[in-house]
């Protein structure tokens, strides 16, 4: 791995800082390879390149007057197009959006840009970041690093692609119900899901813009924001500088993350929970798992085949009805309605999932609180699960990248051991943490016979974000870490 571009971003700053490369340089390699790879990819759909070189060229007068903007000092980086950036398109993928430009940036790209990122970017998405393929109709499909027949996944999939192959040296994705996780199990990179409430969600869409201009905004459930990147150390820099409460919370609250719980990898105890017949996980990605546990277990890491006192099945149904309680509330008023309407002929008994998004999407408050209720006693099981445990490693997925798949939402499957699986399948395992809060790292551990990389899920305790971070950091020397594309290295 000799381009620069993919090297890791705390070596990238290193670099600046000694002034072994400009930031200017470096803009221009990034650059160059967003020219080279993005029309096979389709990763990147905007750009403010202009801009960019302007300020990395004030970084470098900077940096030979003896400055330091901060942490990200001159870094290039791209920024997904539902996350606002003044002045750059903010699209969320919908046509209906196609002409906003955002007059302010969003809470945590503040925060970026204070730290000495360059902003050149913004990276595709599923419109309105609703689906685990990242195409829509106004900037298209992006394609799979590995395997261009094939989803990077969604909806972080165009900051995956992008992360993957050089063409940004770190990304911010969403997460509601692994839409960090998948993109970057499916592109072999790492991503980190924070815990719940810490990163700030202000001036990421939806809502839709125009409608909380100042400081507040609606505080939607299970959803946060984090970081995608090449190694768990970049992950760590990144999480340093967004977590944080919402702007008019800072008058009062700070946040301080405790430290990982140990220092050695040896030192950890670890449960496994590499498989569930309510979510079955293809022999293809099990297998590749498996050889991943196989070899902490040599290195000396006690890892016990035990998972919190909680079933997949009781988790699943909690998730989906927390979580369409939240994507039901930016349907369309004439389709909400055409909801309420077919309430009366929805049964309890109708598994099939659109039937359960519709009957979540309408619940009442009552039965919201209820359900939430059931979620309080689940985080406790996994609190409880915690006091012996230092983390949890599960699937990422139950599949690695899947090939394109535009049909029918509702009819669309995905094979697994040979057999068609609900599409819904994708987010199962994603959900089983969504719903209950807790941190969670995605880290490259191998490969399918088919050469499809395969993350594993790092499970964390409430809070404890640095411990899942540290992990994958320590599974590198063991497990293989962050490997290039062939076609892009």
């Amino acid at each position: 791995m000799t381009d620069i571009t993919l090297k890791p971003a705390v070596e990238l700053t290193r670099l600046i800082r000694e002034k072994k490369i400009s930031a200017g340089d470096l803009l221009e390699q990034y650059i160059q390879r967003y020219e080279r790879f993005n029309p096979l990819l389709n990763a990147i759909i905007a750009t403010s390149i202009d801009a960019a070189r302007e300020k990395a060229e004030d970084a470098d007068r900077a940096t030979d007057a003896g400055k330091n903007w901060g942490p990200l000092h001159g870094l290039p980086i791209t920024i997904k197009d539902n996350i606002e950036v003044k002045g750059m398109p903010c699209t969320a993928g919908s046509e209906s959006l196609k002409n906003h430009r955002p007059l302010k940036n969003a809470a945590l790209v503040q925060k970026l840009l204070d730290a000495g990122a360059i902003i050149f970017g913004k990276s595709n998405l599923p419109e309105f970041g609703a689906d685990f393929q990242s195409y829509n109709r106004l900037h298209g499909i992006t394609n799979n690093p590995w395997d261009v027949t094939r989803t990077p996944g969604g909806s972080s999939g165009g900051a995956a692609a992008a992360v993957a192959t050089g063409m940004t040296a770190v990304e911010i994705g969403n997460d509601i119900g692994g839409s960090i996780r998948h993109p970057a199990n499916f592109c072999g990179i790492y991503g980190h899901k924070a815990t719940f409430g810490i990163v700030p969600d202000h001036g990421v869409l939806p809502p839709v813009p125009g409608i909380f201009n100042g400081d507040y905004t609606i505080e939607k459930d299970i959803v946060v924001n984090g970081p995608l990147a090449r190694s768990a150390e970049d992950l760590q820099l990144m999480m340093d500088l967004i977590v944080g409460p919402e702007i008019p919370d800072r008058k009062a609250w700070q946040i301080q993350l405790p430290p990982p719980r140990k220092k050695a990898i040896k030192d950890y105890k670890i449960g496994l929970w590499l498989d569930d017949p309510v979510c079955p996980v293809d022999s293809s990605v099990r297998d590749c798992l498996q050889k991943a546990v196989d070899a902490l277990s040599k290195a000396g890491v006690d890892i016990q085949d035990k998972k919190p006192q909680v079933t997949f099945q009781e988790s699943y149904r909690i998730f989906i009805q927390l979580l369409n309680a939240v994507m039901g509330s930016g349907a369309e008023p004439e389709v909400f309605e055409k909801w309420l309407r077919s309430e009366s002929k929805l049964s309890k008994e109708d598994t099939q999932y659109k039937n359960q998004q519709i009957r979540a999407a309408i619940q009442r408050h009552r039965d919201w609180l209820l359900v939430d209720g059931e979620r309080q006693l689940l985080r406790e099981k996994w609190a409880d699960f915690f006091k012996e445990y230092d983390a949890l490693l599960c699937p990422a997925t139950c599949v690695a990248a899947f090939p394109h798949d535009h049909g029918s939402w509702f009819k669309r499957t995905i094979s697994v051991n040979g057999r068609q699986e609900p599409y819904t399948n994708i987010m199962g395992w994603a959900g089983l943490t969504n719903v209950v809060y807790l941190p969670a790292t995605i880290a490259p551990v191998g490969f399918t016979p088919q050469n499809l990389p395969v993350g594993v899920q790092i499970v964390a305790p409430y809070l404890e974000d640095r411990t899942s971070m540290h992990i994958a950091h320590l599974m590198a020397d063991i497990c293989g870490g962050f490997t290039p594309p062939p076609d892009f290295s």
